[in-house]
Order: structure tokens, then sequence, then C-alpha cells
């Protein structure tokens, strides 16, 4: 099986290393990197990463910054990266950080780094062992922060 890395020179951290190693760590799996240049770039690279180089599922590492702009860029990557989805029947996993999610670069740093890597382990589940993720389901899990825990009915 071979996992799509769709990454940006937008980013402030290097999300698609992060992702690969984190994946080599724990399955075998092969990995193909397509790194462009901003957010709104990562639909097509994910879309080629699938009908052209093979991959059985695409993560889409990216960063927002602060501004309006910026967060309206993430929307529309957002969106174009669910019609890949839909257009392609594969998983394509958004692993956006917000800039304005962190008080300070050494806290955005080991968000960009939890969040990744919790990604990561997603993909390997979703591609490996999905039935690990209908155990898990409604349990409150949060990638690159803490877990919420499930509500009790």
């Amino acid at each position: 099986m071979k996992v799509g890395i769709a990454d940006t020179t937008f980013a402030r951290v290097n999300m698609g290393a992060i992702a690969i190693e984190e994946l080599k760590r724990n399955a075998s799996l092969r990995t193909e990197r397509y790194t462009v240049p901003g957010i709104k770039d990562l639909p097509v690279a994910a879309k080629k990463l699938i009908e052209e180089q093979g991959c059985d599922i695409v993560m889409a590492l990216g960063m927002v910054g602060r501004t309006p702009t910026d967060k309206t860029c993430a929307h529309e990557a957002s969106l174009g990266l669910m019609s890949v989805q839909l257009m392609t029947n594969t998983h394509t996993i958004e692993v956006f950080i917000h800039e304005d999610e962190a008080e300070n670069d050494k806290m955005l740093a080991e968000l960009v780094d939890k969040r990744t890597r919790e990604h990561a382990l997603n993909v390997i589940k979703l591609l490996l062992e999905p039935k690990l993720l209908v155990k898990m389901a409604g349990m409150g899990e949060r990638q690159g922060g803490p877990d919420v825990g499930p509500l009790r009915l």
C-alpha cells in the first residue's frame, strides 16, 4: 500500500518529513511525496498522487496563517480536498494547523508535530486496521490537543 504526502512550502515546519517518519516508524508502507507552494494547491496534488502515482490514501498537510485571507484560502482548500475524495473515492486526510491555535512559536511547533504524527497513525489505522477506528468511535479524540472524552448518556 502507498501513502501520498502532499505538503507545502508555505508551512513553517517540514510537515511532510514528520508524516513520513511517523509512518515508517509504525508500518511498512511506501510513500510518495508531492510538495506544492501553497495550501490551495493541495487538492490537485492529492488528486495527482491518487490518480497518477497510485496512492491508496493521501495526507494533505498545510499551515494556515493568521489573516482572514489565509482562513479563506484554507476553507477553499478544504472544499477542494473534499471534492478530491468524492471524485476518487479515496480518503484524503486533511492535516491543517492554524497559526492562531498556539500562543507562541514553540507551542505551534509542538502542535504541528503532534497533530501530524497522530494523523499519520490514523492513516495507518484506516489502511491496515479499520476496525480499530470502530472501537474508538465516539471517544472524543483530538489530534494535536488533549482528548475531550465521550459524553455520558
